[in-house]
């Protein structure tokens, strides 16, 4: 027997409830239940029972017609998650980064990975408004009215003009005008885009001088900006309802500007990256559980009549279950760890530290969550692989559910930072420096230039000379 939450009724070591019985896949034993306090255990076990009675069949959905899962986000309003991270000073919960991982990976495991991938996107905008919502009245109205209200923010920082490694800006600007601001904008990707309530969507700053590292941040509302609804035709994660979205010349009061003009980098590095790479870090580590759940349903249920034996009884099925919880666990703890170090530098995620603008201790910790986004992300694609292999002839059946976390697991890998650029990222940060990352282009590399400058010809040095003085 294992421990009983008396609060919840469910059985911490071990046992999970599914509809009242018992759960079908892998059971607490196998989850880093001691990183949660009472209170987020609770809020746990009540996501898996919200996932059981609602949220995976809101899942089917959305895969099957590409619903954005709004449905979801009323589930999650009224257990107040909308406002996880909000302080309770403002009727929020209050939570932690820890809590924040749990919550995003509970609900990609159990209920809707299309759901938790549009949360995480919710939650990064959501903590680039407190970022700077201390001297800013119309920020703090609306964090108060996020779950009263259901109100689904998103990001909006994509530019159709370049690729998924650094966004620059080229098709975005901010020009001064006697109400405040006149903003333009094209985006290529944007989850949620035209079902969100609320936009924190990013631009070139007002007196823009060519420099791409030069870029602010903006509260918008539904009705100030441009998505086309309903074409989102991807192979997975096909509620999140991403794409291209406009902000077409339109005028905001000086107040939607959210901190300095120009702080965009810095609030990235701050609020909303860290938020967006242990978030999805944490919805591919629910991903591959949930793949591994199916499999352990699947293969414990089936026997095969000739031998007598389940197909959990042979040692192949048993070796790729056994290989996919430990390097899952390993991308889990890596997402909780370093959730955690979040939580110690920020007084476990105290917003009020931020009073004085200049505090940014997230931001030490950003090579780390490129690590956890990129090793969740390889994860996610190596497990379902495997699930998908140890589920034999039937996981290519849409009926087990396991090709719908397949196909959502894709994701990972593709959303930027790519894979690719965050190895680039982290390898040239430790061999040479943080400094040498040089994003938007700033700085040439005076040591490839040389090298480069040497297979030139006299004649070609001059002519390239030339050229250059002429410009």
């Amino acid at each position: 027997m294992g421990l009983i939450d008396e609060g919840s009724g469910v059985e911490m070591s071990g046992g999970k409830s599914w509809n009242g019985e018992a759960f079908w896949g892998v059971g607490f034993e196998y989850d880093p239940q001691w990183l949660l306090t009472e209170e987020q255990r609770r809020l746990q076990a009540r996501l898996i029972e919200l996932s059981a009675t609602a949220m995976r069949a809101n899942a089917e959905e959305s895969d099957k017609g590409f619903v954005f899962p709004r449905k979801n986000f009323e589930l999650l309003a009224k257990e107040g998650l909308l406002g996880l991270i909000v302080p309770q000073s403002l009727g929020g919960r209050g939570e932690s980064h820890v809590c924040a991982a749990m919550v995003v990976e509970t609900i990609a495991r159990y209920g809707c990975a299309s759901t938790a991938m549009c949360y995480v996107m919710h939650l990064a905008a959501t903590a680039g408004l407190l970022l700077h919502h201390h001297r800013n009245p119309k920020v703090q109205d609306l964090l108060r009215r996020l779950d009263q209200e259901v109100l689904v923010g998103t990001l909006s920082i994509s530019d159709p003009a370049t690729g998924s490694h650094v966004w620059f800006l080229m098709s975005s600007s901010a020009e001064r005008t006697g109400e405040g601001y006149r903003l333009s904008k094209k985006a290529s990707w944007t989850t949620s885009g035209g079902y969100a309530d609320w936009y924190l969507a990013q631009t070139t700053s007002p007196d823009f001088k060519g420099n791409y590292a030069d870029f602010s941040i903006w509260l918008l509302y539904a009705d100030e900006v441009k998505a086309r609804k309903g074409t989102w035709n991807g192979v997975g994660l096909r509620g999140n309802q991403s794409g291209p979205m406009e902000i077409d010349g339109v005028v905001v009061p000086p107040d939607r500007l959210i901190g300095p003009a120009g702080d965009g980098a810095g609030s990235n590095d701050e609020a909303t990256d860290p938020y967006f790479l242990f978030g999805t870090a944490a919805c591919w580590n629910g991903v591959s559980m949930g793949a591994i759940d199916i499999v352990k349903r699947h293969t414990t249920r089936k026997t095969h009549a000739d031998v007598g034996l389940k197909v959990a009884d042979y040692p192949s099925i048993q070796d790729y279950v056994g290989n996919a919880i430990a390097e899952t666990n390993a991308s889990r703890a890596l997402t909780y760890q370093v959730a955690q170090a979040l939580d110690r530098v920020t007084n476990n995620n105290d917003w009020s530290i931020h009073e004085d603008i200049a505090a940014r201790p997230r931001t030490t910790l950003v090579q780390w969550n490129w690590q956890v986004k990129y090793i969740a992300a390889k994860n996610v694609v190596a497990v379902t692989n495997d699930m998908m292999s140890a589920g034999g002839g039937t996981a290519y059946k849409p009926e087990l559910g396991l090709e719908r976390y397949w196909r959502d697991g894709r994701a990972g890998w593709l959303m930027a930072p790519t894979n690719e650029v965050i190895r680039l990222l982290v390898g040239k940060s430790a061999l040479l420096g943080f400094e040498e990352l040089d994003f938007w282009n700033q700085r040439a590399n005076q040591r490839l230039l040389r090298s480069e400058l040497k297979k030139l010809s006299a004649e070609e040095r001059k002519a390239l000379a030339e050229e250059l003085l002429n410009r």
